[in-house]
């Protein structure tokens, strides 16, 4: 596909005379349009995306305690769909991070807790999927082909059927999740390290309170159970509820998540004490 046509969409966004500035990462186009806004570009392939960053974020407008990019404008050229947003405040949690204390990033976990309580109590949009048990057995049935096609061994592969007919997952009503909390999408103040900003929602879902901890687990806590423990304490749960079976639930999305990775996972998080599911769940997503 051709490159996204900025300069003509700016132009249609009144934007023509400031300067844009492409960010450097990012699965998708995005773009730097003054000090001010934010041009974010989706091919025909991920129009689906862009529906749902427009739905989610127009139902979270004003309604966090953070910023979410307000959307300003959004429409197609040339087989591209936009969306215009304001940017967010302060930097992102990479860039904060190597300065912030102890203190300071237990302090942010547990804000960042009370957010993510925030966020599922927004009445979800229309979002995918319509039916959040449909989906699971979905991702049941297709979880052995997709993990063996990222890689994973097949001694890990071998138990996963066991461990998931083991958890438990209930039937929790669906909220509006973000389902990538991760470092690069969170913005702190760079001097107090108070949370300043939620971003990137073109993978939000309606789905179980409890799925949106996987990527929290993996990506911002990443196996730091302490860190993960103040987190969910800051979202709402007793100490009583931190247990082993909250930890294997949450491995449990995990191994099921539609982008999950779990033989990168196991390479890049600390390793349990011995090869199975249920101590993998203990050393990734049991709170200490």
């Amino acid at each position: 596909m051709d490159t996204f046509p900025v300069a003509a969409a700016c132009a249609r966004e009144g934007l023509a005379d400031l300067p844009v500035q492409p960010f450097p990462t990012g699965s998708l186009p995005v773009f730097a349009v003054g000090d001010a806004l934010v041009l974010k570009a989706y091919p025909a392939d991920d129009v689906d995306e862009a529906l749902t960053e427009l739905a989610a974020l127009t139902a979270l407008d004003g309604t966090l305690d953070v910023a979410t990019p307000r959307v300003e404008g959004e429409g197609e050229l040339d087989e591209w769909r936009y969306v215009l947003m304001r940017r967010l405040p302060g930097v992102d949690l990479p860039t904060a991070w190597p300065a912030m204390s102890t203190s300071d990033r237990v302090r942010l976990m547990r804000r960042l807790g009370g957010l993510l309580a925030q966020l599922h109590a927004v009445p979800p949009p229309d979002l995918w999927p319509a039916d959040w048990s449909r989906f699971l057995s979905g991702r049941r049935s297709e979880v052995m082909a997709h993990q063996s096609g990222l890689g994973l061994a097949e001694d890990w592969r071998a138990q996963i059927p066991e461990f998931l007919d083991d958890v438990d997952l209930g039937d929790p009503d669906p909220v509006l999740l973000h389902t990538e909390v991760m470092p690069e999408h969170v913005f702190v103040d760079p001097d107090t390290f108070v949370p300043t900003g939620l971003l990137d929602f073109e993978p939000a879902m309606r789905g179980a309170p409890e799925y949106e901890f996987s990527a929290v687990g993996v990506f911002l806590t990443a196996g730091d159970t302490g860190l993960l423990r103040e987190l969910l304490l800051g979202y709402g749960y007793d100490a009583a509820e931190l247990d082993e079976d909250l930890a294997r639930r949450l491995l449990a999305y995990t191994v099921l998540h539609r982008y999950s990775n779990l033989s990168s996972y196991l390479q890049l998080l600390p390793a349990p004490d011995t090869p199975t599911l249920p101590s993998l769940a203990r050393r990734w997503f049991l709170p200490t």
